[in-house]
């Protein structure tokens, strides 16, 4: 196969996940909550730098009072232009050189393929830049970042653990880092943030009967739960863990989803724009789109092409 078919083929890879992106993108398809392109930023920075010329600022109080929204707000209103401006970006790119492939794959405009190549080179390149820079922002925000205050708990949709005559808080890192306690977009596709069956029976059980009746907020003070009365289960046992309340949507796993399929088909394009501008450069150095020759309807040789 010649290097102007695969030329054709990343173009269309390019197209068709690009496509499916302006379908499924968190933000296109207005999955999150919050209107992240007109998030005012600017004004979370003016506040800090008014806070810092007045001084006695900790350092975790500068991390994660100021700095952390600051990063929140920058990362994600980046995020939305990126997701709007790769996407459409690519779709032009996997069509264009999609269309022009194809035309030379048919044999018309055979003195265009070194221009085509040239095109298909540039465009590759500024695609792939475009579209890895929405791949960082994309991991940045679905690993760290939540638009829905839901506390973190494990599988069994615990979220403290009893230890002597207090329960201590499984995902507490300090009193400034409260944002630690909170669920993330990346864990919104684990079963416990949405309907799940076997642990909504299990939470039927005299395992968790009375075990759910405090709330995770006590965790943001310390990490340490001191309960006055020490909660028991259905079997009278005191509750050797503490659960969150139970779920029963999907929306969040549809919409860790969609961070997580917008992700990996932005990298299958930033790799197939690789792929364009390598073929895009080698049919510019060597201008042959299709080493195959078609052969004539009767399946005669002429006789020019025999005689050379």
């Amino acid at each position: 196969m010649s290097k102007g078919f695969f030329f054709f083929c990343c173009a269309c890879v390019i197209l068709l996940f690009s496509i499916i992106n302006l379908s499924i993108g968190p933000i296109v398809s207005r999955t999150v909550q919050d209107e992240w392109g007109i998030l005012n930023c600017k004004y979370l920075v003016d506040q800090y730098d008014d806070k810092k010329k007045k001084g006695g600022l900790t350092d975790d109080k500068k991390k994660y009072t100021y700095q952390w929204p600051i990063d929140e707000c920058q990362r994600k209103k980046a995020m939305h232009d990126m997701e709007y401006t790769s996407f459409i970006f690519d779709v032009v790119i996997g069509f264009v050189c999609g269309l022009l492939g194809l035309l030379h794959y048919f044999g018309l405009k055979p003195d265009f393929v070194s221009k085509t190549g040239l095109i298909g080179l540039g465009c590759g390149v500024v695609g792939f830049i475009l579209t890895f820079v929405y791949v960082i922002l994309n991991g940045l925000v679905y690993t760290n970042y939540y638009d829905t205050e839901i506390y973190k708990r494990d599988g069994d949709g615990a979220f403290a653990e009893k230890e002597g005559n207090v329960y201590k808080c499984i995902y507490f890192d300090k009193a400034a880092n409260f944002y630690a306690l909170y669920a993330k977009y990346s864990d919104l596709i684990q079963k416990q943030y949405n309907y799940n069956y076997d642990l909504s029976k299990d939470y039927l059980s005299n395992e968790y009967n009375g075990c759910k009746s405090i709330s995770a907020s006590q965790c943001r003070t310390n990490g340490i739960i001191t309960p006055s009365t020490m909660p028991t289960n259905g079997k009278g046992e005191q509750c050797p863990k503490l659960y969150a309340s139970l779920l029963s949507g999907v929306s969040n796993k549809d919409k860790s989803d969609r961070f997580l399929a917008a992700l990996i088909l932005s990298l299958l394009v930033c790799l197939a724009s690789i792929g364009l501008a390598l073929f895009g450069f080698l049919l510019w150095r060597n201008p042959e789109f299709s080493a195959n020759a078609q052969p004539s309807q009767s399946g005669v040789v002429p006789v020019a092409a025999s005689a050379a």
